[in-house]
């Protein structure tokens, strides 16, 4: 038997000897890999400092130097571990495993720092293909002006002054974008001969910007055309359907509501500009189906009441009372039997309150008037229930007192109601320590 657990334990600490080899190589290669990154992102910080200024990469710098510094203690332990003292196989295991930590850190954060300049550097590369693209760009959308401004003339006599507030002046903010963004790309072409590269850098963004927003804005004018068009189209299908509406709210209910929605409708299309002058359809269509739509909800409204009439403020108060009620009912007996009632009957009456209290403030308004009595209803269920589940727990102690009660009779009668009456007074004494817990 010491024959097998020594075989057992040779292959244990072979298998041991054979791990801290290939983590001691593992280090060695961690620390030569390291080394060689530590080399190539300080080339790599010397190119992008060149192209992009040292503002941009002073989080490279630091992380650079950061991982200089913390691997002084990867090379420091690498030299304990061939020294000539003798170390132990768990010192040597500890410190190889702590130059693996410290070099996966060290390329993992010198990856991320680098990768969060691979665009700005992609950027300076493409410096010479935007300056000629916002330049290019430019000449095109320029030639673009004279037709927006015929755009904006012709809409001028056709449409009112307010329709076309959101593109008056697009054509001339185009034309001072185009010259902003030229210039742009002229100072930002000097800056880098100039070697200053964080100006020029953003110069070219502020340029190539400018150039976007000159394209949405000619887009914008000649959209407004086609969206004008479809709106008049739109407002005579609205204006249309609008006055068979004004005829079909004659056979309405007869209510105040209906009444004051088509009058307000009547007076949107009274409002409209005349055939063959110059209107705003967006101001018009937005304005008649407000109009619309409100004498649509109203007429909905007026038939729903007709065939779900508003409960009157008595049937409401009346209902009211009638969860009062069962409330005073189901508090009187919760609290006259604080230490037998469950969590149950407790969670229902608590809600049941809860609900009871907002009630009052629904009552008046004819919106909130149904909610009133949907939520009286409510508080009234929830009040039954609770007194339904604290009579379930009340009963639930009885037949236990009953037998204790009838043990005997002379000296165990009198036994029994000692328990009986400790039993209850026990109850109300547990029942006032939980009713905070309860309520």
């Amino acid at each position: 038997m010491a024959g097998f657990w020594g075989k057992r334990k040779r292959e244990e600490e072979a298998a041991q000897a054979a791990q801290d080899a290939d983590l001691a190589r593992k280090a060695e290669q961690a620390l030569v890999a390291a080394d060689e990154r530590i080399r190539t992102a300080g080339d790599e910080l010397s190119f992008a400092e060149a192209e992009l200024g040292l503002s941009l990469t002073k989080d490279l710098k630091s992380a650079l130097d950061a991982v200089r510094t913390h691997l002084r203690e990867a090379f420091q332990l690498h030299q304990l571990n061939h020294d000539e003292i003798p170390d132990t196989d768990e010192e040597l295991r500890t410190r190889n495993a702590r130059i693996v930590q410290l070099c996966d850190w060290a390329e993992d954060l010198l990856d991320e720092k680098t990768a969060a300049l691979a665009e700005s550097i992609a950027k300076v590369r493409r410096a010479p293909q935007v300056r000629e693209k916002v330049r290019s760009d430019s000449e095109r959308l320029s030639a673009r002006l004279p037709q927006a401004r015929s755009i904006i003339e012709r809409l001028s006599s056709r449409y009112a002054e307010s329709a076309l507030q959101q593109i008056r002046n697009s054509a001339d903010e185009a034309e001072q974008l185009i010259a902003f963004a030229t210039h742009g790309a002229d100072v930002a072409e000097r800056r880098r001969a100039a070697r200053q590269n964080e100006e020029a850098n953003l110069a070219l963004e502020t340029a190539t910007e400018a150039i976007r927003r000159v394209g949405a804005l000619l887009d914008a004018v000649e959209d407004f055309e086609i969206e004008a068009l479809r709106a008049e189209s739109t407002l005579a299908e609205v204006v249309a359907d609008s006055r068979g509406d004004v005829i079909a709210a004659r056979t309405a209910p007869k209510v105040p509501a209906v009444t004051e929605a088509t009058a307000e409708l009547e007076k949107a299309l009274d409002s409209l500009e005349p055939a063959g002058s110059r209107n705003d359809p967006f101001a018009e269509l937005t304005r008649l189906r407000t109009a619309n739509s409100a004498l649509h909800d109203a007429i909905a409204k007026a038939h729903y009441r007709l065939q779900n009439p508003l409960p009157s403020i008595a049937q409401v108060q009346h209902a009211l009372d009638d969860a009062d009620r069962q409330l005073g009912v189901a508090r009187g007996l919760i609290s006259g039997h604080r230490g037998w009632i469950g969590a149950d009957a407790r969670t229902r009456f608590a809600e049941a309150e809860r609900l009871r209290i907002d009630i009052p403030e629904l009552i008046s308004a004819e919106d909130t008037r149904e909610h009133a009595l949907a939520g009286a209803r409510r508080v009234a269920q929830l009040a039954a229930e609770a007194l339904q589940l604290a009579q379930r727990d009340i009963d639930s102690a009885r037949p236990q007192q009953q037998q204790d009660w009838g043990g005997g009779w002379g000296g165990g009668r009198r036994g029994g109601g000692g328990d009986v009456m400790g039993g209850i007074m026990g109850g109300l004494v547990i029942g006032s320590i939980l009713d905070g817990i309860f309520d």
